[in-house]
């Protein structure tokens, strides 16, 4: 059963994913956010940014996949609520995703991801600043203003897991 968080949560990311601002999801708006995020840190690796992109067109190519019931090829907010409700069916979509925006944020190879670097990506996703910053201080960053990849990354996916209450990614839909 989802938590009420992890419906808000599902809320906030249908709005952010809509990057026309049309009210569905498609194709294109995958490519726009993708190549928005992968523009907001030029430091970054080639291969990480094409990873990242190719990681947005691949989440919404399993959710047109997955949500589109009527056959129109986008997701209405309605067609979108079933993330919330059956998970399983995107775990691999999560995790390309979780994997190529942290590594994204990751400009040097070491492991680590600088605040400025992850509030750059974060901003291009829609998210609010005052929040980012929130979630960024609850990953426990490390000497020098940095959170770990992998830490980053598993809030990534516990984001999208429907029954996860109090969780560090909470604080992108609260502050």
């Amino acid at each position: 059963m989802p938590t009420t968080e992890a419906a808000a949560r599902a809320q906030l990311v249908f709005t952010l994913f809509d990057a026309d601002g049309n009210g569905y999801l498609e194709p294109t708006d995958f490519d726009l956010m993708g190549r928005r995020t992968v523009a907001a840190l030029p430091a970054a690796r080639e291969e990480a940014g094409q990873a990242l992109l190719d990681a947005f067109r691949g989440y919404g190519a399993t959710l047109t996949t997955e949500l589109d019931t009527d056959g129109d090829g986008r997701i209405s907010p309605e067609e979108f609520a079933a993330v919330v409700l059956d998970p399983q069916r995107f775990d691999a979509a999560v995790e390309a995703f979780a994997v190529a925006l942290s590594a994204m944020g990751d400009t040097d190879g070491d492991g680590l991801v600088e605040r400025p670097d992850f509030l750059a990506l974060m901003i291009a996703i829609g998210f609010a600043p005052a929040h980012i910053e929130a979630l960024f201080d609850a990953f426990g960053p490390v000497e020098g203003d940095r959170v770990p990849v992998a830490v980053w990354a598993e809030g990534i996916r516990d984001y999208y897991r429907p029954d996860r209450a109090g969780i560090a990614g909470d604080r992108l839909v609260t502050g």
